[in-house]
């Protein structure tokens, strides 16, 4: 599976600037890409200010999504703010090729920024399958609750986090991406924002890809840019049954 990782400098709460600057980034996608992964809140920046910027799930840039998934051929993941009745959440959308599409709501909110106060948060995790692989895209604070990402049962093959993870924590976004990978044998994908935000908070970005070994295969990524990297599922099942580890871990079920 070949997948783009977009790291990009947002616009402070501006949907207009933003959502534009995807629009044609989508655009340049390398033709053979199979899934597209985009930050956390890539139409606003990670605010405490829903109101100024959610979306419905009938707004037309979700429509807009839909169609240039289906036109270009790729999946694409990544999470906005959505306002439903009368809660806002930070929802992620992954969107097939066919322009159909499944969602997750964060589940662990940012209480140090107070999400908690403004934002619901999910309740259960998602498992989608594409092109034959099972995929578990979660969002940037979810990183520091591994019991959440237990791959319990061999359940996924990848696990994406998408974020808006400041460089003053960057250590911590390196080290848990990799930890991660490595306790439940699976590639990890991170794919962070770069530039800066109204709060102050500076953000080289680290987006980064790692293989099931806790090996490298995109080092830790700074400023704006598009990076592929090329996963290989018959390698990491082979991996899997010579060494067998996730079979002797404990049977924890987080619901």
């Amino acid at each position: 599976m070949k997948v783009a990782l977009i790291q990009a400098p947002l616009v402070w709460e501006d949907v207009q600037q933003n959502t534009t600057y995807f629009k044609n980034q989508l655009q340049q996608i390398e033709k053979g890409t199979d899934l597209v992964v985009v930050p956390e809140m890539f139409t606003s920046g990670f605010t405490m200010n829903p109101e100024r910027v959610f979306m419905t799930m009938q707004d037309k840039f979700i429509t807009e999504l839909q169609s240039c998934c289906k036109s270009l051929n790729f999946a694409l993941t990544g999470s906005v703010v959505i306002k439903e009745g009368n809660q806002f959440y930070n929802r992620l959308f992954f969107i097939w090729p066919t322009g159909e599409f499944k969602t997750y709501d964060k589940r662990h909110l940012f209480s140090l920024a107070g999400e908690e106060k403004v934002y619901a948060p999910g309740t259960n995790r998602l498992i989608v399958n594409y092109k034959g692989w099972n995929i578990c895209p979660l969002v940037c604070y979810d990183l520091r609750f591994p019991a959440f990402a237990r791959n319990i049962g061999e359940v996924y093959d990848l696990l994406l986090y998408v974020a808006s993870w400041p460089d003053q924590r960057i250590y911590a976004w390196d080290s848990l991406l990799k930890a991660r990978a490595i306790e439940n044998m699976s590639y990890v994908v991170g794919v962070n924002r770069c530039g800066e935000d109204q709060n102050d908070n500076q953000y080289t970005g680290h987006s980064q890809a790692i293989d099931y070994m806790g090996q490298y295969l995109v080092e830790p990524l700074e400023g704006e840019q598009i990076q592929y990297v090329s996963l290989d599922k018959t390698t990491q099942d082979k991996a899997r049954n010579r060494f067998a580890f996730l079979k002797d871990a404990d049977q924890i079920v987080v619901k």
